[in-house]
C-alpha cells in the first residue's frame, strides 16, 4: 500500500505488511514469498539477519530509507561500527523470480535455524522470515 497521507511517518512510502504464512524450503533453498507480500516488493529485494533468530525482507525502497538513518549514525564507538558492519555484511538483495522466491543463502539460513519449515510474518514495512521451530517457541513464549 502506498500512501502520500501526512498522518504517516515516512511520507513518500507507507507500506503495511500483514499477516502470518506457513511453507518451506526447496532442495535449492528457495523459499515462495506469499502472493499477497509479492506486490509491494516488486522483483527484487533485501534479505539480511533480523532479530531474534529472523531474517528480514525489505522492499529496496525501504531498505534505501533504512541505509540512509545508518549511515548518519555516529559510528565512533565499537559497538556502533559492528551493528552497522553487520548489517550490510549479511545483506543479499534477491531477485524475485517468475514464481514468486528467492535464494535464502547458507550463512542466514544458519543464523535462523531455518531448515525445511519455515513462517513468514508482516511486520508493517518488513517481512520476518523464521524457522517455523523458532516461530513456534517465540509464539508460545518458551
Amino acid at each position: 500500500m502506498y500512501c502520500g497521507d501526512t498522518r504517516y511517518n515516512r511520507l513518500e512510502l507507507c507500506l503495511m505488511f500483514m499477516g502470518k504464512y506457513q511453507n518451506s524450503i526447496d532442495a535449492k533453498y528457495r523459499m515462495i514469498i506469499p502472493s499477497k507480500f509479492r506486490d509491494e516488493l516488486g522483483y527484487r529485494c533485501i534479505l539480511t539477519l533480523g532479530k531474534d533468530k529472523c531474517l528480514y525482507i525489505y522492499p529496496v525502497a525501504e531498505w534505501e530509507n533504512v541505509t540512509k538513518d545508518l549511515l548518519v549514525r555516529p559510528t565512533s564507538g565499537s559497538d556502533d561500527r559492528q551493528l552497522v558492519r553487520r548489517f550490510f555484511a549479511n545483506a543479499n538483495e534477491c531477485e524475485i523470480d517468475k514464481q514468486g522466491r528467492i535464494v535464502i543463502p547458507q550463512e542466514l539460513r544458519e543464523y535462523a535455524g531455518i531448515e525445511k519449515e519455515l513462517v513468514t510474518n508482516g511486520l508493517s514495512n518488513i517481512i520476518e522470515v523464521w524457522s517455523k521451530a523458532e516461530f513456534d517457541k517465540i509464539e508460545n513464549g518458551i
